[in-house]
């Protein structure tokens, strides 16, 4: 702000502008309390590098760079100094008086400048500079430089743990004892390798986005590593990492958990700046078949509660789907012209978990799906025509993807998917809601329910028994369709429950007579039962075996909906769905308190409150049963057949040990059916 100053000989008195000066007695005291006050503090002008390093900068006159900036070749920046002066002018506007003069009428009031919110102690700093590296990260960055940003002390330390008498503090004591040897660039390379070996044997086999091989050769953090191919994206590298950490039992991580609730502040921390650096580096942007794959990886890694204030719950997915449909991929000529065939799978298997994922998370969540059926000319998955000899044993051993390919996986998905989307379009509108479901829409959803189950179910379900050789893909695949499925007619019991029938609820001339009516809410209220004790069930086998422990959310969203089905009825199969959950929150937090409130819930209907509204006389509470279906269920043969022994669990000295290998996921978003590259691991 510009003030003009008027000397008393030049123009206006200073009476007339209200300017009261000093008298020479004035001076003389204020030159004499100046003598006792204590020397200004010397400001702080170091460059952005010198001070994450800690060091003192040395510029020399008439240089626009510091010696150390000049010797590293890095931009000699100074946002740090320039926010904190900005932070300083902001505070002292605010306090002045928002009218200099009540006699100046014709003085403009200051405005009141809004703070920015701070991100660890710092605002409007860039990620960089925020996080201590300079300079900034970029698309060439060698790795090693990414894992000194990315393992760099906590943003903001907090109260450190209790540790032996003998331990030297440090700033990274926040994230467990053992957390100070992330500071040695060895160690860091080390710790990156074992994460990454955790992705691939747990995440990637449900999420099979990259090539592994190609993936650990680029990652150069060995000394033996050929460098020269081009580095990984950071973000990439950053959010495989991040995964890592969910499930990695590093003695790190181990120490790390050792507090109130188990849970990584690391790994926390690790997922945050995975998306930041992904924000950074512009990949929610700018259309590239790398972004579109961290943005499918991010999605479920974040926390999968919608309701999380602090979350991004649907917005990596959609920055996935904006980017596949700005590259043309989910044209079929576009496809074909992909030459490569490594490059050509990922796009193809990426637009297939894309749209499926869309589909399932709009029924799940309640929202209109982004794409629809003519948004894409293919109508199933296929990428490669499958050998069939690969699957009787005559061939090498064929990927996850193409055994499930073979077995009708991607098709039975992909019609799941538009009877989901066809479901969301109707049912999660406005009029809908105030209105009620048409008659006509609700047998409309239960036909095609009921067709898929007939065409698809005993193809891609959990069998009544496991005669055959059953291996662990086939096996947990088959867990999870199963489980989308029935979770369909629970999306449909609670819309129905929440909104009623539109012509019941119209109460007038009935094109359909009463009977007909409740005998299709009953028709839906026995199959969500049967569905919701399905889905406990499998749950309950699941995590028996320890499976949800180490899982990227397999049946996330089928638990807490079926689970919060049996409570609301009154059903103590319910503890099947809270203790599944209860083993998620290892890696997801959010899952423990979900589990907590089934447990409420339950309670509370036990005590005798009522849950349903429209609902309530065609499913009423059948406590104490623990049938595995309902009896109106034209399958209930299958019952609960997956709490027989269970053939892919295996023991030795009475430890389990999980034999791993590709788990279907059916994530809060992401609900791929379909697979890359194959391997069994024993963890």
């Amino acid at each position: 702000m510009q003030h003009d100053i008027h000397y008393p000989n030049h123009g206006p008195s200073s009476q007339q502008q209200g300017l009261v000066l000093p008298t020479p007695s004035m001076q003389s005291q204020m030159h004499e309390l100046a003598k006792t006050l204590p020397p200004p503090r010397k400001q702080n002008t170091a460059c952005d590098a010198c001070r994450s390093r800690k060091v003192k900068c040395n510029r020399m006159a008439g240089q626009d760079k510091c010696q150390h900036c000049l010797s590293k070749n890095y931009p000699c920046t100074h946002y740090v100094q320039q926010a904190t002066s900005e932070k300083k002018r902001s505070s002292a506007v605010s306090r002045r008086p928002r009218h200099l003069s009540s006699a100046s009428s014709n003085v403009s009031p200051v405005p009141e400048i809004p703070s920015s919110p701070s991100i660890g102690g710092q605002s409007n700093v860039p990620l960089m500079v925020r996080y201590g590296f300079c300079p900034p990260i970029t698309l060439t960055t060698p790795t090693r430089d990414v894992l000194r940003f990315f393992f760099a002390q906590p943003d903001q330390p907090s109260e450190p743990m209790a540790f032996s008498a003998n331990h030297i503090s440090s700033p990274y004591d926040a994230w467990g004892e053992l957390a100070s040897k992330l500071e040695d660039e060895k160690f860091r390379s080390e710790f990156a390798l074992d994460l990454v070996e955790v992705f691939f044997q747990i995440v990637h086999t449900r999420l099979p986005l990259l090539n592994p091989e190609q993936f650990r050769a680029r990652l150069q953090l060995l000394p033996s590593s050929i460098q020269n191919a081009p580095p990984l994206h950071p973000a990439l590298v950053a959010t495989v990492l991040a995964w890592g950490t969910k499930f990695s039992e590093h003695p790190l991580l181990v120490a790390d958990r050792r507090r109130p609730g188990g849970q990584s502040l690391l790994a926390k921390t690790l997922i945050d700046r995975a998306r930041d650096l992904a924000e950074a580096l512009k990949v929610h942007r700018i259309p590239s078949s790398d972004h579109v794959v961290i943005a499918l990886l991010i999605e479920p890694l974040q926390n999968q509660n919608p309701d999380d204030p602090n979350g991004f719950h649907g917005f990596w997915l959609t920055s996935a789907t904006r980017h596949l449909l700005d590259l043309g991929i989910n044209h079929k000529s576009v496809m074909a012209n992909i030459q490569d065939p490594e490059s050509r799978g990922t796009m193809i298997f990426a637009w297939w978990m894309t749209c499926i994922s869309d589909a399932y998370a709009s029924a799940y969540y309640r929202r209109k799906p982004v794409l629809d059926d003519d948004d894409y000319d293919i109508d199933f998955y296929t990428v490669d025509p499958v050998n069939s000899d690969m699957l009787d044993g005559q061939g090498p051993t064929p990927s996850p993807r193409e055994q499930l390919e073979f077995l009708g996986y991607y098709r039975a998905a992909h019609s799941l998917a538009r009877t989901a989307r066809q479901m969301s379009r109707q049912l999660w509108r406005p009029a809908t809601d105030s209105e009620g479901i048409s008659f006509d829409n609700l047998c409309t959803f239960a036909k095609a329910l009921t067709e898929w189950r007939d065409r698809y179910l005993n193809l891609v379900g959990v069998p009544s028994n496991f005669e055959g050789e059953w291996d662990f893909v086939s096996a947990v695949s088959s867990c999870s369709s199963d489980a989308t499925y029935h979770v369909m007619w629970i999306i449909l019991f609670n819309a129905l429950d929440d909104f009623g029938v539109k012509e019941l609820n119209a109460a007038t001339n009935l094109l359909h007579n009463h009977s007909e009516i409740d005998a299709a809410k009953r028709k839906v209220a026995d199959e969500a039962l049967h569905g919701a004790l399905r889905i406990a069930g499998l749950a309950g086998v699941l995590t028996s075996n320890g499976y949800l422990r180490l899982d990227p959310a397999v049946m996330h969203i089928s638990c807490i909906l079926a689970g919060t089905l049996l409570a609301r009825l009154g059903r103590p199969e319910v503890s099947n769905c809270i203790a599944g959950l209860k083993q998620y929150s290892y890696a997801y937090e959010e899952a423990g308190d979900q589990a907590n409130e089934m447990g409420r819930l339950f309670n509370r209907v036990r005590l005798g409150e009522q849950e349903l509204n429209h609902m309530a006389s065609a499913a009423p509470r059948v406590a104490g049963s623990s049938s595995s279906s309902s009896p109106h269920s034209p399958h209930s043969h299958h019952g609960h057949a997956m709490a027989v022994d269970d053939p892919m669990q295996s023991r030795t000295n009475g430890s389990p040990h999980v034999r791993y290998s590709p788990l279907v996921s059916d994530m809060a978003i992401v609900h791929p059916l379909c697979f890359r590259h194959h391997a069994d691991f024993v963890l």
